[in-house]
């Protein structure tokens, strides 16, 4: 495949059940080829993008001082701030040119899991950026969890499978800031070649190129959503679940032409985590005499973990 196929989800969320039936087919189809599809008729509004774009950028100008009070120890990166050079992705020596913002999740009447994740940082400089990043982070949620409906629907499942394990899950929404180039990279890149961990990720501001997807044959194809269209990837967590019936494709973000150095580029992406007791084991329906189980039984919860100290973002 040399492009990354588009769908809409009002297709799925239709009454007309040949509609619905169309867009579990079609998503299927792009996740067990290429693992990306564009993504039309989500529930993030055009006044809520531009919100959302005017914040993250009013943050990452704030001086590094300012940012800095915001990056707390001892949690794994996974609130507030992580600055430039932090994360290096699995395989790499070279961290990759970007800092970033997480907001986590917003529990709702689970006492345990509220004790469980770190409290969302609230940014005093910015009254309105915490408002919007959670309203950003329920949109994004709302559009996976029909996502996830449909991909169940795929894999032979009940239609809400996914939805015990998404409720209160360990999602993160990430605003990255990829700051101008200011000298010839040494062999670093925005963000190197990587899958991702958790179930599926939805990605606002992939217009433009530099993001660019591994194909079957070892191709990069550049990824470049339509300014009204989400990204939307499988993750490591769901490959493993489905028995790699869908694809968790390898992807990453190049730099720039030369002449585009001084530019930044801001990328959003919502990494849809399950809580972390969900099993990942191989789902029977994906095992058979052609496709025996690929892995070990492992919880979400275990499996992030091993990750993030891959990453760097834990020192054990």
């Amino acid at each position: 495949m040399s492009n990354i196929p588009s769908v809409d989800l009002r297709d799925f969320l239709s009454d007309d059940p040949a509609r619905k039936q169309k867009f579990i087919d079609e998503i299927g189809a792009a996740y067990e080829d290429i693992g990306f599809v564009a993504l039309r008729g989500h529930f993030l509004s055009d006044q809520l993008v531009k919100d959302l774009y005017e914040e993250i950028k009013n943050f990452f100008a704030l001086p590094q001082d300012v940012k800095d009070k915001y990056e707390i120890p001892g949690i794994g990166g996974q609130r507030g701030y992580t600055s430039f050079g932090k994360e290096t992705a699995k395989g790499f020596k070279k961290p990759d040119l970007k800092e970033f913002w997480h907001f986590g999740q917003y529990v709702e009447g689970d006492p345990k899991l509220e004790k469980e994740y770190p409290d969302n940082v609230i940014v005093e400089e910015l009254p309105k950026f915490n408002e919007v990043g959670e309203e950003t982070y329920k949109m994004l949620e709302k559009t996976g969890q029909y996502v996830l409906r449909a991909l169940a629907l795929h894999l032979g499942l009940e239609e809400t499978y996914f939805d015990k394990y998404i409720k209160n899950g360990n999602s993160i929404l990430r605003p990255i800031h990829y700051p101008p180039i200011t000298e010839e990279p040494d062999n670093a890149v925005r963000a190197a070649a990587h899958g991702d961990i958790n179930l599926i990720t939805l990605l606002m501001g992939a217009q433009g190129k530099g993001l660019q997807v591994q194909n079957h044959q070892g191709d990069w194809v550049d990824a470049i959503a339509q300014p009204d269209e989400l990204m939307i990837n499988v993750g490591d967590m769901l490959s493993r679940h489905s028995n790699n019936r869908l694809k968790s494709t390898i992807h990453r973000v190049v730099n720039p032409p030369k002449e585009m150095w001084s530019t930044s580029r801001y990328s959003i992406p919502f990494f849809m985590h399950p809580i972390s007791e969900m099993p990942l084991d191989c789902l029977e329906n994906c095992i058979d005499a052609t496709h025996p189980k690929l892995y070990e039984d492992i919880t979400a919860g275990e499996f992030l973990h091993e990750r993030l100290v891959e990453l760097g973002l834990i020192k054990e």
